[in-house]
């Protein structure tokens, strides 16, 4: 019977919710231990590869030979105490500390991606358990009901155990040697055998006094005859003194097997001919046959990591104890998760730790709300290694200050996908090895990118037939199939949680269903029936082509047939006419990148970043009614996946698990682009899509092409974007690439501060037009703008800090800038606070100025004293020529003194009231202009009382004239003033 009967066989294909279970539920709470730490689920794998396969390390040889005969085996009952007292033995114990030293220095590192996307943590900081389930052989053969969360919740839980009792009698009282801890990927089973190993070496494992892992996939690189015993010593040399002895000195060992679907086993006497000698050489596969039969040292407990589909490889008469990983099934494990996980003090990496731990506090009340609601993250977060994405997009989101040129999304989504499936195989014994990324990329990504080309996240069983099993012909395809359904497919696809879809599927992080869209089309396997035969075609005429002109040389120097050459180079046209066609392929990239990242019908939706919290943390305020039309779905990570998939770091990565994307074609790439995406960026973009824009071309990770983008951008416009430290650190590292002044950045209402500014100190300094209102800037805001324009380099000539409560001190910071500053024209200071204190300290400093032209002090409280004392610095300052003073506390005498200084007279303009003398001032239409824009922000009452005196004044000077031409200027300023006083009320 082949394997595709074998497997599931009374699965029928068109069911494809029938898969094994293991999805979050609500009972069988597993225990939680805190002593190591969570990497993801499988996030370990392939550093725990490279664990077993280097871990070959020599020590210093300070322990004796053991005195005695190894190979006799007593039958006296002393022996367990005369192994009792060998092991006692310091030069015996001796070896076997410095193995434990040496495994806990191994498995306590964590992989790289642990460090850089995160503060890392030590094995023995933090770890939440997995829900582990007792199973059987039957549980793994029979077919499962529906994948959906309403049945999950209803199935009777099985035994929950604890990693340390795999190993307790079974049901029957028989004492167990043999465990299969199975799980699908992505559930923690590399991380729980990294804990057990930790564990043991830390004297919390006391059942097994000596552990030897093996990773089966560097057994089965081993093709030449070894024995047991020289096995052990070439990976751990310090237990060359311990291996002769294992027979007969009664110790309790433990054998670790990891990832046994790396391996190729054969139980059939046959196939594998018995060995029960530690020094017989035989293949590395007989020696796991040999243990697991019980043949090979019988005392050994043995336990054994994999993922479903190769459970079956073990005969059950071999098991003494079937265990599944089920993940965090309880949103209780989930939420303790993140809260051990962004609790930790290394998450902010600033020093003002108080204000960090709050913003921390808030992230894990947020997230475990979110979690309670059961939405789809629920579902998500029970595979651990999702935790781990969560918290690492988290942390990226809000605790990055400085953004290295490594540290993008892309790059997090490429290093995740490395964790989890790096050296992965879909089915070892199948004869293509096709890696498992590469069969997701061309099946799951298919799925994905035609959800995102009809804005679709929901699929059905057809649409996943459409994608799976249309295209299956052989034999081959469809084992490898049963093996993706049986092990990956709840890794990216998960059963929908809203009220009315439970028999549809969505992708378990809505994300990835992008990247995996993205993936497919860079990938080139968007292609045409034609368009894939040309090139199979081709690739062949190319090699045929090549051994025929050495034919032809030959021939048409012996025959005079000229017509060779003629039918050579014609054989050369097919595969020229194909590469312009692979050519015209990537133009087609390039232009499907513009087309869905400046795609009109999203340019007013929230930047990608906030996308992405919102889908992380929910959105606040009360949830949808279940009849209530959705809003249209959103796909504006797909384009932005697209340039950083290109990048040289994440196709370095993908190479590596298997999705190759050659240089040539990721130049070419990104020489078309130049045609489209940067001739389409020159338009004016709302500021959310200006942001999605820069967010690109930092993903994308090309300083030329993102020089040459940002050099075609004159003014930068980003009001009403909350600038997060990552968008402050995305904009200042992609601005960087060139040094041109900016004309205009606009950074109104940004949600900035003082470390905010600070990362965008090397972009104000080149910006000339600089709007920052409405930020919430105070004095130590203030402290950096003083540095800001007292820098040698800066060019600001127009600085905007309208609605900022700026206060006394941060007027005195200002004051110094003003002072030594040489390129400043034009300053806004409304509605800042400043006070008469304030006020004096400008005009203080006023004097040593030479450049300014413009400076605004309305509707900051100023009195007669201050407002006077202004504008007598002012009109002896060479170039200022206007003063705005409107909406201040100033009297009528106040007035009437600031009328005598104006502009005929001293050669200063102060802007107070709507009239000047008896005639409307000629700015009257730009202060009522000021009080409209502003309404919002300021307190209404005392914007009518200012309105109120302002049309008192309006009518006493009409009053005053005849002329009736000015009469009716007067008339027309009342009604714009009036109609601005009954706005605020």
């Amino acid at each position: 019977m082949s394997r595709a009967m074998q497997c599931q066989s009374s699965l029928p294909w068109g069911s494809w919710a029938r898969l094994p279970r293991s999805l979050p539920g609500t009972r069988g709470t597993r225990s939680v231990s805190v002593c190591a730490a969570a990497v993801p689920g499988g996030a370990g794998r392939r550093f725990l590869r490279r664990i077993l396969r280097t871990s070959s390390i020599s020590l210093p040889r300070g322990c004796a030979h053991y005195q005695g005969d190894s190979q006799e085996k007593s039958a006296q009952p002393s022996s367990s105490r005369h192994g009792q007292s060998q092991l006692r033995n310091v030069a015996f114990s001796g070896a076997i500390k410095k193995h434990q030293k040496s495994l806990s220095a191994w498995f306590s590192h964590q992989p790289n991606e642990e460090r850089q996307f995160g503060p890392s943590f030590s094995l023995d900081a933090v770890h939440v358990d997995p829900v582990i389930r007792e199973s059987s052989l039957e549980e793994v053969l029979k077919p499962s009901p529906d994948l959906t969360i309403q049945n999950q919740l209803q199935q009777p839980s099985r035994k929950v155990i604890s990693l340390h009792n795999l190993f307790d009698v079974d049901a029957c009282g028989r004492q167990v040697k043999n465990v299969v801890l199975y799980g699908t990927v992505g559930t923690g089973k590399s991380t729980l055998i990294k804990k057990m190993v930790v564990d043991w070496c830390h004297g919390r494992l006391p059942r097994f006094q000596l552990v030897i892992p093996f990773s089966c996939e560097d057994l089965s690189h081993s093709h030449a005859h070894v024995s047991l015993r020289r096995l052990i010593t070439k990976k751990y040399q310090h237990l060359r003194d311990v291996v002769p002895v294992l027979e007969a000195s009664n110790l309790s060992v433990l054998f670790i097997l990891n990832g046994l679907e790396r391996l190729s086993l054969d139980f059939r006497l046959a196939g594998t001919e018995l060995c029960c000698d530690p020094n017989e050489p035989v293949p590395p596969s007989a020696i796991v046959v040999n243990l697991l039969r019980k043949y090979l040292l019988p005392e050994a407990s043995i336990i054994v990591t994999t993922r479903p589909s190769a459970v079956r490889r073990i005969p059950g008469k071999y098991v003494g104890r079937y265990a599944e990983i089920c993940g965090f099934s309880d949103t209780n494990l989930q939420k303790l998760y993140f809260q051990m996980r962004l609790s930790q003090p290394g998450c902010s990496g600033e020093e003002i730790q108080d204000r960090r731990s709050a913003e921390q506090e808030n992230l894990v009340e947020m997230l475990s709300r979110n979690l309670e609601r059961h939405n789809q993250i629920t579902a998500a977060c029970f595979l651990p290694s999702y935790c781990w994405l969560v918290c690492t997009t988290l942390h990226f989101l809000y605790f990055t200050r400085m953004v290295p040129p490594s540290q993008t999304l892309t790059g997090i989504y490429t290093s995740f996908l490395r964790l989890n499936f790096s050296g992965e195989v879909l089915d070892s014994t199948d004869p293509t090895h096709i890696s498992m990324m590469k069969y997701v990329a061309k099946t799951v990504g298919k799925l994905a990118y035609k959800g995102v080309m009809s804005r679709k996240t929901c699929f059905s069983e057809e649409d996943l037939r459409q994608c799976f099993e249309v295209e299956m012909k052989t034999e081959s395809e469809l084992n490898l199939l049963e093996v993706f359904r049986s092990d990956v497919f709840r890794f990216f696809l998960s059963p929908c949680v809203q009220p009315g879809k439970e028999h549809t599927f969505v992708f378990t992080i809505p994300a990835m269903q992008e990247y995996l869209a993205a993936l497919y089309v860079v990938l080139g396997e968007k292609k045409t029936l034609v368009q894939r035969v040309g090139k199979e075609m081709s690739e062949v005429l190319g090699k045929v082509s090549e051994d025929v002109a050495v034919v032809v040389n030959i021939v048409s120097k012996v025959l005079p047939l000229r017509f060779l050459p003629v039918l050579f180079n014609l054989l050369k046209i097919f595969p020229r006419y194909f590469s312009r066609v692979g050519g015209k392929d990537r133009d087609t990239i390039a232009h499907t990148m513009a087309e869905e990242l400046f795609k009109e019908e999203d340019y007013y939706n929230d930047d990608v970043l906030d996308q992405i919290n919102s889908s992380i943390l929910g959105v606040e305020g009360p949830m949808r009614h279940p009849d209530e039309i959705p809003d249209d779905e959103v796909f504006e990570l797909f384009p932005i996946f697209m340039g950083g998939i290109l990048s040289r770091r994440n196709r370095a990565i993908l190479e590596q698990l298997g999705c190759s994307i050659k240089n040539l074609a990721a130049f070419e790439i990104a020489k078309a682009m130049k045609k489209t995406v940067i001739r389409k960026g020159r338009r004016g973009l709302p500021p959310s899509e200006l942001m999605d824009y820069l967010f690109f071309l930092h993903e994308f990770q090309n300083e030329r092409f993102t020089a040459e983008a940002i050099l075609s951008l004159h003014a930068v416009n980003l009001s009403s974007v909350k600038m997060t430290p990552l968008k402050c650190s995305v904009l200042a590292s992609v601005m960087s690439t060139t040094s041109h002044e900016v004309e205009e950045l606009n950074l109104t209402s940004c949600n900035l501060d003082s470390s905010s500014l600070r990362t965008l100190f090397p972009v104000l300094l080149r910006c000339k037009a600089l709007h920052l209102q409405l930020n919430s800037l105070g004095s130590d805001a203030c402290k950096e703008i003083r540095d800001l324009l007292l820098h040698d380099k800066c060019v600001v000539s127009s600085l905007r800090l309208a609605n900022n409560p700026v206060g006394e001190q941060g007027a005195r910071y200002l004051a110094e800038a003003l002072a030594g500053n040489r390129s400043l024209q034009q300053l806004s200071l409304l509605h800042t606070a400043l006070g008469d204190p304030g006020a004096e300290a400008i005009a203080q400093h006023l004097a040593q100025n030479q450049h300014l032209q413009e400076l605004n002090l309305g509707y900051n409280s100023l009195t007669d004293t201050a407002a006077l004392r202004v504008v007598e610095v002012a009109k002896r300052h060479e170039t200022l020529d206007k003063v705005h003073l409107y909406f201040n506390d100033i009297s009528e005498d106040g007035k009437r003194a600031l009328d005598s200084l104006r502009m005929d007279r001293d050669g200063v303009r102060a802007l107070v009231f709507l009239t000047a003398g008896t005639d409307v001032s000629d700015y009257w239409s730009h202060i009522l202009n000021v009080v409209q824009r502003n309404l919002p922000f300021w307190d209404r009452e005392r914007v009518r009382q200012h309105l109120a005196l302002l049309l008192q004044d309006l009518e006493s000077s009409r009053s005053q004239t005849a002329n009736p031409w000015r009469k009716a200027k007067f008339l027309r300023v009342e009604s714009e003033g009036s109609r601005e006083t009954r706005c605020p009320s």
